[in-house]
Order: C-alpha cells, then structure tokens, then sequence
C-alpha cells in the first residue's frame, strides 16, 4: 500500500522543517550524485528522535488535530487492506443509499464477516460524496438492517469508527435522523454475534454511538470519541470557539481518558508519528487485535453476547450515575 503525501499540522512546524531539509538532500544526491548520506542519516534520527518527543506528550487538541488528519487511513482503506472479497450492500429499503455508511460481507482472516463503517473519503470530490462521513437517516437504516443480516446469518460484525457526528441538516431531521441513531443503538445492544467496533479516527456524538455499542470498543492511540465535538461544546457551554482547547480538556475524549472511565476496552497503540503516516502496519495491528478480540467472543453463546453487552453498558450508567 502507498503511503500518502502528509501535510504537518500547526504544531508539527519543526518537524516539517527537518523533513523538508531531508527530501532536499535526496533529491541533491539524485541529480548531482553527491554522497550525502551521512547528513541524510543525522537528520533522519534527529526527526526521529522529535517525533518521539511530539507524539509522547500530545494535549487533548492536538490529538483532536491527529485524529482529524484527512491522511489517516479511513474505513474503506481498512476495508480494503483487511476484509477479502468484500462485496458492498447497499440502501436502507426504504429511502435511498447512504454512501457515508459503508457496509457488506467479506472474508475476514478466514471468517465470514459484516462490516459496516462511517466512510470520510480521501480528497475534495470523494469527502464531497460521502458527505465527510456524516451519514443521514437512511445511513443508520441501512446499518441495522446490515446487523439484521449478521444476525439471521450468524456472521460477527466488525464496525469502523469515523465520523464528526451524524448529518445535522434540516432534511435528515425531517427523516427521523434522532429515532434512527437510537434504534441503532437499540440495534447494536440485541445483536446475538460478536460485535467489535473500532473508533480509527473521530467517534462525534451519537453518529458514532449508533455502529460503536459493541461487545468490544477499540480505539487508536490518537482518536478521540466524545459526545459532542470540541467546537460545539465551546459555543455551548462558554458560547466562544476561542474555548476549544479547555472544551477538548473538559471532555475527556482522548483513548487514554477513555480507557482509564472503562468507557473502551483497548488503546490501539499507533506508530510514531500517527496512523496517517504508516497505513500498511496500523491497519495490520488493527486487525491483529480484532482478531485476538473475535477469538474470545467467538467462544460465547448469543445470549450470552448479548447479555454481556447489554450489562457492559448499563454498568457504564450506573457508574456515572453514582459519581454526580
């Protein structure tokens, strides 16, 4: 697989600096069969050594930031590298198709599975069609009757996780977008197969919750899942986008915060420098642990899977229920 062109973000100035410095010296050698490489190695371990640095000490922004990064690999990139004769499913038979939702059966390390994932697209036209991987009404259909599917046929779902949040427009509330998300929900928490939901790069609100209350929440290092965005907590509760970052902090929506609330079950440990700048070995580690996690469902009874789900999420409400 190629790996993408990467734009720094704001914070990753010095490290786009010693980059830049040395794509120079490769392309001086090139054309001037100039020996180099000893320079070339310096400043290659001396970006080595920022990056592990940077990515050690990430605030909660700046893994907003990561996460966001439209080089991460999306779900389809997932799809593509872990999933084999993958055959996509489409419309919810009622309205339309919802490309922002993607879904259909494939062969997964030797299982037949269902996959189902918000999908953002990789560049203007692509982001364009898949509405940024907001889906509307029909998305959150069509994902149920996917799980339908999986259960009737007894395939483990497997679920990607990258959305800002559902489509909030006027016409996808006219749709039912609000009784779509919580018979989704209602959905994921009576399924008798296993269910692993992995939250790749952003989980917004109930647009993520909706294909995400799984027997097994995974996350990447630096994703975040939150309840409503950064921005929109900001205009919310200080009623200015200059209080983002505090929002971000208060949220407490990176893997590790999440992980400590026993809101997930296991950080996804990204390489350094984020998943958008090694495609190939995260969306392999990603599968690997999917894998080691389907074994251990695998084993269970469907009303056991079920049971354990629905007890995972109550517990996580009586939790919180006693802390306020």
């Amino acid at each position: 697989m190629k790996e993408p062109v990467i734009t720094a973000l704001d914070f990753e100035k010095t490290i786009a600096e010693v980059e830049e410095k040395i794509t120079r010296l490769k392309q001086l050698e090139l054309s001037d069969g100039l020996d180099i490489e000893t320079e070339i190695s310096r400043l290659q371990k001396k970006l080595d050594r920022l990056f592990k640095h940077l990515y050690a000490r990430l605030t909660p922004w700046q893994k907003t930031l990561v996460a966001r990064h439209p080089a991460r690999p999306h779900c389809l990139d997932y799809v593509s590298g872990l999933i084999e004769n993958f055959e996509p499913l489409c419309g919810d038979r009622t309205f339309a198709d919802d490309p922002a939702m993607a879904g259909g059966i494939g062969r997964f390390r030797g299982r037949s599975v269902m996959v189902i994932g918000q999908e953002k697209g990789s560049d203007l036209d692509s982001r364009v069609r898949y509405n940024f991987g907001m889906a509307k009404p029909e998305g959150y259909r069509k994902a149920q009757r996917l799980m339908d599917l999986a259960d009737k046929f007894k395939l483990p779902v497997l679920a990607f996780v990258d959305t800002s949040g559902a489509f909030p427009g006027i016409e996808a509330e006219e749709r039912g977008q609000a009784q779509a998300i919580a018979s989704g929900i209602e959905k994921c928490l009576n399924l008798k197969v296993p269910f692993i939901s992995t939250i790749i790069g952003e989980g917004g609100s109930g647009g993520a919750i909706a294909v995400a209350a799984a027997n097994r929440v995974l996350m990447l290092e630096h994703s975040v899942y939150s309840v409503i965005s950064p921005e929109g907590c900001a205009s919310i509760l200080w009623r200015s986008a200059d209080k983002v970052k505090e929002a971000t902090e208060a949220l407490c929506l990176t893997a590790q915060d999440l992980r400590r609330l026993g809101v997930i079950d296991e950080i996804i440990a990204e390489p350094v420098g984020g998943a958008q700048r090694h495609h190939t070995e995260i969306i392999a580690r990603v599968g690997d642990v999917m894998e080691r996690h389907l074994k251990e469902l695998e084993s269970q009874t469907g009303d056991d899977l079920k049971k354990k789900r629905m007890e995972k999420f109550l517990k996580m409400g009586r939790h919180l229920a006693k802390s306020e």
